[in-house]
Order: C-alpha cells, then structure tokens, then sequence
C-alpha cells in the first residue's frame, strides 16, 4: 500500500499556527547593568558632549583595533559623516553595493556625488570585486563594501583594487559589528568602516553610530561635522572657561548623547557572547534546513566569523509552486516575524529617476531578491523560538513544494 505523507493545512489557509504571538526577525537585549549604567550618567552632570561620549570612542577604538573612532548620532550619519571626511563631491562617483540598505547609496548623495551600482556574488550577496573593477572610471574616488548579513566583504580583494586605482576603501559593517576577517577585526578592515547602533543591530545605543579609522586628520573632520562644524565641543569651552567657538565648515548635529554611550559602553561588553549566541542559532538553521533542497543560506566563507545580524535564506523557486511573497505571507501566518533584505538599491524611484537606472543593472542581485527571505536571530530567543521557526519553514515549504 503506497504511504501518504500527510500535509499539515497551513494557518493562512485556517489551519493552526505554529506560533499564537508573533516572533520579531531582531531585538535589542537590556539588562539590569544596562540600565544602572544609563542611570548613573542621568544623574550626572553631562547628558551630552560630555565625557561620556570620549570614553565609548575610547573602547570601542580599542575592540576594533583602531587609533580613532567618532560616535555620531546613526548609522547612516556614520556614512554621511565618512563621506564628508574623504570629500566626496559633485564630480566623484562612488563604488556600492546594490544589495543593502539605501543608506549605503544615500550618504553619497548628501554629499553631491553619484553612487555606482556594483552586482554581488551569488552566494553570499556580497560585492564582487570582479564587478567592482568593472565599474571604475576617471571620476571614482572611493569603493565601499557591504558586510551583508554580517559575513565581512573580501577585503583583501577590495584593497588590492582600491590601492591599485588610488581609492580610498570603506567598510559599511552596520551588520557585522563583533565579527572578523582573516583575524582581523572588523572595524580594522578598511580605511573607514561605519556601525549602527539600531536595537536590532548586534549592539545598541538605542539610535547611534560610530565611524574607525587609523586617519587622524578624518577623525577630527568628522567630530566637528557632527556638531555643526565647530571646532569644539562644550565640554572642551566648560573645562577651559570660555564661551568662544568657531564655525569652520559646514556641519550638521549628528551627535550621540552621554547616556546612549554609557548604554554603548555596558552592551559593548557582552557583544562577543551576543554574536556566539547569534552564530548558535545560525548554526541550528543550518543543520536543520540542510536537508531541504528548496532552502539555501546565504553562504559563510571559512575565513570569516559572521556576525550573523541577520540570517537570510534563497529559496529555489523552481521547486516551489509559488513566488517569494506567498512563502512570505504563510511565514507571517505562522507567527514567524520575516523580513526581506533588500529591495535592490537601484530599484527605488530616487534612482531609477535620477540615476536612470534600470532592471538588468545588477542581474545577481535582481536575482536573488526575488528568493530571499530573512528570518528571525537574536540572543533573546530560547531554543523553542528556534524550534518555531525551523518547525515553521519546514510546514510551510512542505505544502508549497512540487
């Protein structure tokens, strides 16, 4: 008698969920110390442009392995701000990634320059070097990798373009804060590497950001764009009694108060057993959909320690008999909070109208927007909320599969 495998109805069909209460794709972790520290500096006397601010700089420098580092108000500041120290301008065009988040693109654009759109690897989704150096032309001036997903780009490919031609090297490592390349820490990788300090990031200040750097002259350029362009801090004027500043350029206020430092200063020290606990349960998603032929993660390199801010999968839509948006919508159903990282930059209006940009750009990365899907990771999630999420993708592929 032939054997016939039930299929379990699926709650976007009225079947049950797996999950009653949705499970976010990230989240922050706060603890107690965290708070404390938050506390501590409400009660003093600096909430802003104090010291408090210099200490986060100090050791986060430190844990990178930079002699600078510049906190600023986002990540996306930490862009613009790397932008304005370099000088990007009207006439430069600069090097990025279509898969990730505007951002990335944007911050050339509040400089007056114009972003290039570079296709990625298919495996990992991160810039290819090999497209990279297709689209240089007289008036590049910088190339910028995305550590997507939190796996660091090929920097050591990437360097050898940018030295070759001249270019400075920047590192958007908003996913990667906690993770390596060949040994080195990320935040060490290029000659500008920029952070997020967003709660899902793998750290928070609750909104903030921080651009490394070895470049003193960039750093100092960037502490005074991220406070109008003055050339000191009230900190600075308090200690030294005066009230007299300069303006020496135009700068914008960009910058991140005493209190999200001392939170950045507390989370900073459990990073390293956040970012093991986020590889745990990438590595629980790996064994379990290894079987799966329809599931493919994004591919980790060996000489890499991803940090894993998020944990994307391709699906093989060849074997499934609907798009990427339905396997989304019966996750939701499920209770599994999904996401989808990225729309492809060049995709969005401001580009397609300005930029003339157009489908077929970046054929890889088109590509595999129409596949993936993120899912749930962070340290707050107990084994039964990865056990959902496994029991989740496997229910709702098992029904669509041909």
């Amino acid at each position: 008698m032939e054997h016939v495998v039930q299929i379990e109805e699926l709650a976007i069909d009225g079947g049950s969920p797996v999950r009653e209460e949705t499970l976010a794709y990230g989240g922050q972790t706060i603890e107690e110390e965290d708070v404390e520290a938050v506390a501590e500096t409400l009660r003093s006397d600096w909430l802003t442009t104090g010291p408090t601010v210099e200490a986060f700089e100090k050791k986060f420098a430190d844990f990178v392995g930079t002699d600078e580092a510049v906190a600023v108000s986002n990540g996306t500041a930490a862009l613009h701000a790397a932008m304005h120290a370099i000088g990007i301008g009207p006439s430069d065009e600069v090097i990025v990634p279509t898969m990730t988040f505007a951002a990335t693109a944007n911050s050339v654009v509040f400089e007056g320059g114009t972003p290039v759109f570079a296709d990625v690897d298919p495996e990992t989704l991160l810039i290819d070097p090999e497209r990279v150096e297709e689209r240089i032309t007289e008036d590049t001036k910088a190339v910028v990798g995305v550590d997507y997903v939190g796996q660091p780009c090929r920097y050591d490919a990437l360097r050898e373009i940018a030295d070759a031609h001249d270019l400075v090297l920047l590192d958007d490592a908003c996913h990667a804060t906690g993770g390596t390349y060949r040994g080195d820490p990320v935040g060490s990788l290029a000659d500008l590497n920029t952070f997020s300090f967003h709660p899902v990031k793998n750290m928070t200040t609750g909104e903030g950001g921080m651009v490394t750097t070895d470049n003193a002259n960039w750093a100092e350029r960037m502490r005074r764009f991220r406070n109008h362009g003055i050339t000191s801090t009230h900190h600075e004027r308090a200690e030294k009694g005066s009230w007299y500043y300069d303006i020496s350029e135009v700068g914008y206020n960009y910058r991140l108060t005493d209190f999200q430092c001392a939170l950045g200063i507390s989370q900073l020290q459990r990073l390293p057993e956040w970012v093991e606990r986020r590889r745990e349960i990438a590595h629980a998603y790996d064994e379990a959909f290894a079987p799966m032929d329809t599931v493919e993660p994004v591919a980790q390199r060996e000489d890499s320690i991803c940090a894993y801010h998020l944990y994307v999968i391709q699906l093989d839509l060849n074997q499934l008999r609907v798009d990427r948006e339905q396997v989304f919508n019966a996750l939701q159903a499920e209770g599994i909070g999904v996401n989808v990282h990225y729309i492809p930059v060049h995709y969005h209006p401001h580009y397609r109208e300005n930029l003339g940009t157009e489908e077929g750009l970046c054929p890889t990365a088109e590509a595999a927007y129409e596949r993936i899907i993120t899912l749930p990771v962070f340290p707050r999630m107990t084994e039964g909320n990865v056990s959902d999420v496994i029991e989740a993708v496997r229910k709702v592929i098992s029904a669509y599969q041909r």
